[in-house]
C-alpha cells in the first residue's frame, strides 16, 4: 500500500515552484472586466432577439401578398384590381360608389402592414397605415385601420374588410 506523503504548510509543493504568481488588486482589474463582459452579453442576447424566427400558418404568406396587391391598388387608384380582390362577402357588403369612394383617396398615397395575425383558419387580419396628402401644402395624415383576408379556396385570397 502506498504511503501518506505530508506537505508542511508554507512549503512550496516542488512542481509548482517554477510557476510565477502574480497577485493583481481585485478592483483595478476584476471590475470593468466583468462589466465589459456583461456589456457583450447583453448586446449579443439583444441582438439575438431581434434575429429570432417564428414559425408562420402556411397561409399567412398568400395572405400579406394579397393585403400587399389590394393596398398596392389603392395607391395606383386602380378600381379594377383593387375589385378584382375583394370577397363576395365584400363587394356585398360595400356599395360600388364606397368602393370608387376608397381608390379615389388623393395621390399620393402610402400605406404601411404591420405584422398580422391568424383570426382562425383561413382568415387573418392585418393592421394597416394609410397615409394620403389631401392638397398641396398640407399636412400628410395617417389613417389606422385594419384589413381582414380570407382563403376562398384553392390557396386564393380575398379581401373581405376594407381598410
Amino acid at each position: 500500500m502506498g504511503s501518506i506523503v505530508e506537505f508542511p504548510l508554507g512549503r512550496v509543493i516542488p512542481h509548482n515552484g517554477l510557476m510565477c504568481v502574480r497577485r493583481v488588486p481585485h478592483s483595478a482589474f476584476s471590475r470593468p472586466l466583468l462589466s465589459l463582459i456583461l456589456c457583450v452579453l447583453l448586446l449579443l442576447s439583444h441582438l439575438a432577439a431581434k434575429t429570432r424566427s417564428t414559425a408562420l400558418d402556411r397561409g399567412y404568406v398568400p395572405a400579406l401578398a394579397a393585403a400587399d396587391h389590394f393596398l398596392q391598388a389603392w395607391q395606383s387608384g386602380d378600381v379594377e384590381s383593387g375589385t378584382a380582390l375583394l370577397s363576395s362577402h365584400a363587394k356585398g357588403a360595400v356599395t360600388t360608389d364606397g368602393v370608387e369612394a376608397f381608390f379615389s383617396a388623393p395621390v399620393p398615397g402610402a400605406y404601411e402592414i404591420e405584422q398580422g395575425k391568424l383570426l382562425k383558419r383561413g382568415r387573418y387580419e392585418f393592421p394597416v397605415v394609410l397615409v394620403t396628402q389631401p392638397a398641396r401644402g398640407t399636412h400628410a395624415r395617417r389613417r389606422f385601420s385594419r384589413i381582414i383576408v380570407v382563403n376562398t379556396g384553392n390557396n386564393d385570397w380575398a379581401v373581405d374588410k376594407l381598410p
